[in-house]
């Protein structure tokens, strides 16, 4: 697991661990509870096999096989993320954004670990929540304004990739 979902402090309730295993799903290719059961183990979340089960259940996570052939637990689009397109190796999951985000950014700077994202007037909060709905490393969150989004990653280094990686995708059209 060298690629490892970063750790955040999660409180103890039900909605912090629904959070974690859609984390989990997002970050990892999860073929069993009992692995999914270590995951959530590892960021110091104790659950049951039956709990888990019900979890899952809820979040309509179902197996579904990847385009390697693996079966996967996954939640709705989020075994799109993986597969490559046969045209320029960008995954499904970035073709959308960038159909849904090309006239929406109107520019992106990185300072620190943060990465500054400008909209038109209204859009922030809606570029922000298709930022948080993709699977995307090394970024924690975001936070929307009016026309600006906040955009969280984990270092310095991290906030120029995906600055420049953003600028890149929106920049296609």
């Amino acid at each position: 697991m060298a690629d490892s979902i970063p750790s955040l402090q999660r409180p103890a309730n039900r909605a912090a661990r629904l959070s974690a295993i859609e984390q989990a799903l997002a970050h990892y290719v999860v073929t069993s509870q009992s692995q999914l059961s270590q995951i959530l183990a590892d960021q110091g979340i104790a659950v049951t096999q039956a709990t888990l089960s019900r979890d899952l259940d809820e979040m309509n996570a179902t197996k579904t096989r990847l385009t390697d052939g693996t079966v996967a637990y996954a939640i709705g689009r989020a075994v799109e993320a993986p597969a490559r397109s046969e045209a320029g190796g960008e995954s499904k999951g970035e073709q959308q954004m960038a159909k849904v985000l090309s006239g929406l950014i109107t520019s992106v700077a990185a300072a620190r670990n943060l990465v500054v994202i400008h909209t038109p007037s209204g859009a922030a909060q809606y570029v922000a929540s298709v930022i948080d709905r993709q699977p995307i490393a090394d970024v924690l969150g975001t936070i929307a304004g009016d026309d600006t989004v906040m955009m969280i990653c984990t270092d310095d280094d991290s906030a120029q990739r995906r600055a420049d990686w953003l600028l890149a995708l929106v920049s296609k059209s």
